[in-house]
């Protein structure tokens, strides 16, 4: 798309790409892939930090800002809808939680926060599954330190660029067997090009178990491979079986979330059918 455009900047919306330590494992694009194509808010981020979609979000602007004022298109590339709708349709205000709250939360068992949740924000709970630990635990949180539930914090987005800009957007969603069979490729070519040496120079760093780069796909299950607890096949195993499971999630969230209008493209992608969809999006952003 950028090549026909001739005038364009690739941004990344991807929240493992970001990582400078994950590039095999985030399937970061090499350096012959992004020839003759600016490429922005990749690898940028040092492994320990912790990006979050606020500070991409106002990183993005900033690529946006630098892409309008070269006179170029940009295109957002990535599937971390977190990010993408922070960005287009701003963010829920929640005020920092206080931190003994945060604490008592984090320190509750699954099931008795999920308990809890129900006695205060029943709306919540009755959508999230009982195991959901993260999400039963940001929802609890929320509604513990400010009053109010997450739901009700949301509704009231702010920053969000959509209204201010013209999009093109398209969904991919390819057929799943095609899907899962390119994710578990993939994975092997990961472990063949150096995933295991990547992930060993980042446990090197000895940085806090609990940073993003240290959850992503991937790096749990090659560490415990390399700590000896489990094989490289089984490691290889787990980690595809973990991108599958990300890759159901992410394919679901895309289906329904984004606005019904956004187009979506149902079919498996080949070099023809990308060149097909690039053709359309080129005369749609030509004829506005």
């Amino acid at each position: 798309m950028a090549h026909r455009l001739g005038r364009a900047q690739v941004i990344n919306a991807d929240a493992s790409q970001v990582y400078r330590d994950l590039a095999i494992l985030s399937a970061r694009p090499d350096a012959a892939e992004m020839e003759g194509v600016p490429h922005r808010l990749f690898g940028y981020v040092d492994g320990a930090e912790a990006c979050n979609a606020a500070r991409w979000a106002a990183d993005a602007r900033r690529a946006l800002a630098r892409a309008w004022e070269d006179e170029e298109v940009p295109i957002l590339v990535g599937g971390t809808g977190l990010y993408l709708r922070t960005l287009l349709f701003g963010i829920a205000p929640v005020p920092g939680i206080d931190p003994a709250v945060r604490a008592e939360v984090r320190a509750m068992d699954v099931a008795d926060a999920h308990a809890a949740l129900a006695a205060l924000d029943p709306a919540a709970a009755a959508r999230l599954a009982p195991a959901d630990t993260a999400r039963v635990a940001r929802a609890l949180e929320v509604v513990r330190s400010t009053g109010r539930t997450l739901a009700d914090w949301q509704e009231a987005r702010e920053g969000g660029i959509a209204g201010d800009v013209d999009l093109a957007p398209l969904i991919l969603l390819p057929p799943r067997d095609w899907l899962r069979e390119r994710c578990d490729t993939r994975l092997i070519q990961m472990f063949r090009r150096g995933a295991c040496e990547e992930v060993e120079a980042l446990l090197a760093r000895a940085l806090d178990p609990d940073l993003p780069v240290m959850r992503a796909i991937g790096v749990p299950q090659i560490a415990a491979f390399l700590s000896g607890d489990i094989s490289e096949d089984e490691a290889l195993e787990r980690a595809q079986a973990a991108t599958r499971q990300y890759a159901k999630r992410q394919y679901t969230w895309f289906r329904h979330q984004p606005p019904c209008e956004w187009p979506r493209h149902p079919e498996s992608l080949s070099v023809d059918s990308i060149d097909q969809l690039a053709i359309l999006l080129h005369d749609k952003l030509l004829t506005g």
